[in-house]
């Protein structure tokens, strides 16, 4: 399932994630953890617990919120989450946390300190990192096979480094083109729009690419997730990235698949009346999807998603959502 992932050697510190990784796709099945809560800092630590063991011990992890905008959740990662997650990786024995990304939509270092992400960090012991500010030295050019992209993209060098990648995404539509962005839409954050002493535009050959969607599945292929949460407390199910028609689905999601967090992600918003485009076909036929499927990124359909939950509240829940992700 994970033999496509391309251009990245796999370490001795990676191939035991892997195989910590793998304990949660049993045969041909990935589990993924619903909870059923408005208490956000409380549900991510129930999800992942759901799921069981998660070691970090003496490893350095990179944390990739949702930071494309300063706007509330879900236009941007909340802040309890981060906490949530900064907790459970250091009680689970990081040495050392990093928190980076890409703002789509404007300065990414003004969209940190709006969001008080280096407050954040004094208080609880992460670095932070912008990739606006790296060097050329500290970009990795990345060219997958049969790529839509022109001449592949670039992702920070950072990412071969760690020995963990958690990633948190929020729950919304998108209305310039990507239809929805959730975990395979939040890893643009990884990709440069510019690397200095490279004059192409990355981001504008995206979003003015008829294969937009296909393009965000292969940027996927540049690295393994070890954790993903998905914060459905709120959603977009209209509009987005940054605004958009407000629901409260109050679930948080926990998962290593990027394809089943996607899934249900959807299938959450077809729950709660969302776009055409989103709500059109098979879950599995959206365009991000099917790409990242036939990329070998996770699972490749419904059966092969494993809910697990811890009370009866988030077992009921889960048991409209399987009707939704088959629909």
């Amino acid at each position: 399932m994970r033999s496509n992932i391309l251009n990245k050697s796999i370490t001795k510190t990676e191939t035991k994630k892997l195989a910590e990784t793998e304990t949660l796709h049993t045969g041909s099945h990935t589990q993924v953890s619903i909870v059923v809560t408005e208490d956000r800092f409380s549900g991510v630590l129930q999800a992942i617990e759901n799921l069981g063991q998660f070691s970090f011990q003496d490893e350095h992890v990179f944390l990739k919120p949702n930071f494309n905008s300063a706007d509330p959740t879900p236009g941007s990662t909340h802040t309890d989450v981060l906490k949530a997650l900064v907790k459970h990786i250091k009680e689970n024995g990081a040495n050392k946390i990093t928190v980076g990304d890409r703002s789509g939509m404007g300065n990414t270092q003004k969209t940190m300190e709006e969001l008080n992400t280096y407050s954040l960090a004094e208080e609880l012991g992460f670095e932070v990192l912008v990739f606006d500010d790296l060097p050329a030295e500290e970009w990795e050019y990345v060219l997958p096979q049969d790529s839509s992209w022109k001449k592949g993209f670039a992702i920070p060098k950072i990412l071969r480094r760690v020995d963990s990648i958690v990633q948190t995404c929020c729950l919304k539509t998108h209305k310039y083109g990507g239809h929805f962005t959730i975990s395979l839409k939040n890893s643009v954050g990884f990709a440069a729009k510019k690397v200095p002493g490279d004059r192409h535009d990355y981001m504008r050959e995206l979003h003015t690419s008829r294969h937009q969607r296909r393009m965000i599945a292969e940027i996927n292929t540049a690295y393994i997730p070890d954790l993903i949460i998905l914060d459905a407390v709120s959603a977009f199910t209209t509009g987005g990235p940054a605004k958009g028609k407000l629901v409260a689905p109050n679930v948080i999601i926990a998962g290593t698949d990027r394809i089943a967090i996607d899934a249900i992600g959807v299938a959450i918003l077809r729950m709660h009346g969302t776009t055409k485009k989103v709500s059109k076909g098979l879950i599995f036929e959206q365009a991000q999807i099917a790409r990242a499927v036939e990329l070998g990124l996770g699972i490749s359909s419904p059966d092969e998603i494993k809910l697990i939950t811890g009370d009866e509240t988030s077992s009921e829940f889960s048991k409209k959502l399987r009707q939704s992700l088959k629909s």
